[in-house]
């Protein structure tokens, strides 16, 4: 994975080159304080990604890059002050330190930021980031708001999940790379497919973390243990096992999805439910499966076959992930 290592470097040497100098300092230094954690940075570096498997200028994508990620960001510091969570990569959250409102600010000036970070693209190119960038915003936003509403809503289909995760985290990725494709002025057909590939693996990821939130080492994953069963987050775990399992243990289920509390019996006994159901199993044969989709997506773009190999490592590389 030498290659993502060098992407790494070019994003890190990126954010340092544009660390946020503005003042007031209580709003900037909260932006800075997040971006710095840094994470896998794994966004920023589809889009580079992409821009190089066609052929493109890097040096025009870095910013656009960039924007990706400090939109990411913005959307984690909303999300946390929904969750009301207190670590983020093993850091206490902005809203934790700061308070809402400072969290709330910083969010925003991120998300504004990061639309000027598209400023030096050449028009019909500007347009075009800007119209995928601003649509899966948009999406991001309601897939946000499926998850909201899923935490109260008594039926939630396996269809209803798919396109929730789809939307909150699917998208983002098939942007990234479709942005990177765009930038280096790739054909239509092929940016759609890297756009998919993206998609995918995505749905992937995002099964993989619902996956580990419950059965990941947690001194790895950086995030409360089991965070989505005190929020009664209604997983692929929760609906596999509703699906799979006996009577008795759908109506356990729906005990313990009626209360939001801290009590640890809650979180062993939905946990034991989850693997007597084998719904830990079940999610990663699902994992597979959107892996394989992406691959097929991956296998119609027409460059050189030696090209697309960092796609399929990079994707191999997230699944397997412990963290």
């Amino acid at each position: 994975m030498d290659f993502l290592d060098r992407y790494q470097e070019i994003v890190a040497e990126a954010i340092n080159k544009y660390t946020f100098k503005d003042k007031p300092t209580e709003l900037y230094e909260p932006m800075n304080y997040i971006i710095s954690h840094g994470g896998k940075r794994l966004r920023p570096i589809m889009v580079l990604m992409a821009c190089d498997l066609f052929g493109g200028d890097q040096k025009m994508a870095i910013k656009p890059a960039l924007a990706i990620e400090f939109f990411h960001n913005f959307t984690l510091i909303h999300d946390d002050i929904m969750d009301e969570a207190p670590l983020r990569r093993n850091k206490p959250t902005i809203h934790t330190l700061h308070g809402i409102n400072t969290g709330i600010l910083s969010g925003d000036g991120l998300m504004l930021k990061a639309y000027k970070f598209f400023e030096d693209l050449e028009p019909e190119i500007f347009k075009a980031c800007i119209r995928i960038f601003t649509h899966t915003g948009l999406l991001l936003c309601e897939g946000q708001q499926y998850d909201i509403n899923f935490e109260t809503q008594e039926n939630v289909t396996f269809d209803d999940y798919i396109r929730m995760i789809t939307y909150k985290t699917g998208v983002l990725s098939a942007s990234s790379f479709e942005i990177g494709a765009m930038i280096a002025k790739a054909q239509f057909k092929d940016a759609k497919s890297i756009f998919n590939f993206g998609k995918h693996i995505g749905i992937a990821f995002q099964i993989m973390d619902d996956y580990l939130d419950v059965f990941g080492d947690q001194t790895q994953f950086g995030k409360k243990h089991a965070g989505d069963i005190y929020e009664n987050k209604k997983t692929v775990l929760y609906l596999l096992a509703r699906e799979y399992g006996t009577e008795e243990e759908r109506k356990e289920l729906d005990y313990w999805y009626s209360k939001k509390t801290d009590n640890i019996d809650k979180v062993y006994g939905v946990e034991k439910i989850f693997r007597r159901t084998r719904a830990d199993e079940k999610a990663l044969r699902l994992i597979e499966k959107h892996n394989e989709i992406g691959q097929s997506y991956l296998a119609k773009i027409d460059v050189p076959e030696e090209k697309k190999k960092p796609f399929s490592e990079l994707a191999n590389y997230l699944l397997r992930r412990e963290s």
